[in-house]
């Protein structure tokens, strides 16, 4: 169904926000491969609750178990489970919404599709999903980092609603990312970005923005024509995170404002390879790698939960009014910064186990 991702390197994620733990099983992982077990944790602890006054207080550790395809410290080859424990769900919240649809959630089309739903925390439509989705990306990574000197992987909040930061994808680090709250590595403008999130809280309101991503050191050959394009792949992989609206690739939308002479990408030699000196594509030709720096760019909207009264219909198709109650995200923006980087990595270590032999660009 729709739990699993990939072919190569294949994930099949599972458990709801309010379940007992969720997980995920990775399918494909070459063996061998020594696991930095730290580095998993590291970045699920980027994407928790509770890190900073900007998202939600649900406490969760989030810490990662291992239960199958490790030995020794690496890789089986079969098999990789993990694990993580819900510790905090608080279903209470979630009473009353039983028998309601609340607006822009997933309550009323899960009943079209399923005629039955976990109306606790959204289940599985939850965002706390990622968490398994994290982890699997920090494994793909690392199959990544082994297989390709220089690989990197940055991600960043570009927006928030219409403050929009300045940040050249060729030399952001993570660094200039985990410097603020927001995660954006624009100072003036996260100053700007953190003081709208924090009115817009105040004001018991959402708001939406754009986060970008960058994946260096990908050599040209990653891909599939028609079907299988890697760009293809990237926009499934972003647009299946919750409240993701928009992808682009490059220059994506904005590239209709171009002319074909302003748009192209010129190939030149460059440090022994061929190159371009421009990269609107953003790294993709033909849904194929280029060599270029691989940019995209993801949008999403503003969280659907917000605490003023909203109309909406119960189960029954009566109006009602109802204001939610909970923990939530006033912003998804900033938590979204390592899903989306994960996103990425699971795209790229997929294509890269996909090619029939050794990559020699």
């Amino acid at each position: 169904m729709g739990d699993s991702f990939g072919h190569a390197f294949r994930i099949t994620t599972f458990g709801e926000s309010h379940g007992a733990a969720l997980g995920v099983v990775i399918d494909g992982c070459p063996p061998g491969l020594l696991l930095d077990q730290d580095a998993i944790q590291a970045e699920c602890d980027r994407r928790r609750p509770g890190q900073s006054k900007l998202v939600t207080p649900r406490k969760e550790a989030d810490r990662i178990e291992i239960l199958s395809g490790l030995f020794e410290g690496r890789t089986t080859g079969t098999a990789l489970a993990m694990l993580v424990r819900n510790e905090d769900a608080d279903s209470s919240k979630y009473d009353d919404l039983k028998d309601l649809y609340r607006p822009s959630h997933a309550d009323f089309t899960y009943d079209a599709r399923y005629g039955f739903r976990d109306h606790r925390g959204g289940g599985r439509s939850s965002a706390r999903e990622t968490v398994a989705r994290v982890a699997a990306g920090a494994v793909a990574r690392q199959v990544l980092q082994s297989r390709l000197p220089g690989f990197d992987c940055v991600s960043w909040v570009e927006s928030v609603g219409d403050l929009v930061a300045s940040v050249d994808p060729n030399a952001v680090t993570r660094d200039a990312v985990e410097a603020t709250d927001v995660r954006c590595p624009d100072p003036a403008v996260a100053a700007a970005m953190i003081e709208r999130i924090q009115a817009v809280r105040k004001a018991r309101d959402t708001i939406g923005g754009v986060v970008g991503v960058v994946a260096r050191g990908v050599p040209a050959g990653f891909g599939d024509p028609i079907f299988d394009k890697l760009d293809g792949d990237l926009g499934k992989a972003m647009l299946s995170l919750p409240a993701a609206k928009g992808v682009e690739i490059g220059d994506g939308f904005r590239g209709t404002h171009l002319l074909g002479s302003q748009h192209n990408d010129p190939f030149v030699p460059k440090s022994g390879r061929i190159g371009t000196t421009t990269n609107h594509a953003g790294g993709i030709l033909g849904g194929i790698s280029s060599g270029e720096p691989i940019v995209v760019r993801v949008a999403f909207k503003p969280v659907a939960t917000l605490f003023q009264p909203q109309t909406t219909v119960n189960t029954r198709g009566e109006p009602v009014v109802f204001a939610a109650r909970g923990r939530h995200d006033p912003c998804v923006l900033p938590r979204a910064v390592p899903i989306v980087e994960a996103m990425m990595c699971l795209v790229l270590a997929d294509h890269l186990l996909r090619l029939p032999v050794p990559h020699r660009r």
